[in-house]
């Protein structure tokens, strides 16, 4: 699985590791809807007044997931 970020009007595919669920707590059966709801979560917070979900480290805007 891929995760779509919008970064200064390109779409980059960042690759999903094992490494960005350290320290979250995910349910025993996940499908893959789910586990990008999480890492939206993790990742972005949602600005109302704009209606995107930014990037918390300011990077871009967490545009989805794709699996490869």
């Amino acid at each position: 699985m891929d995760v779509i970020i919008l970064q200064d009007g390109l779409y980059h595919l960042y690759p999903v590791t094992k490494s960005w669920f350290i320290e979250v707590t995910l349910p025993e059966t996940i499908d893959l809807l789910s586990l990008c709801d999480v890492l939206r979560n993790e990742l972005a917070t949602y600005l109302n007044q704009v209606n995107k979900h930014i990037m918390k480290d300011g990077s871009g805007v967490f545009y989805g997931c794709i699996q490869n």
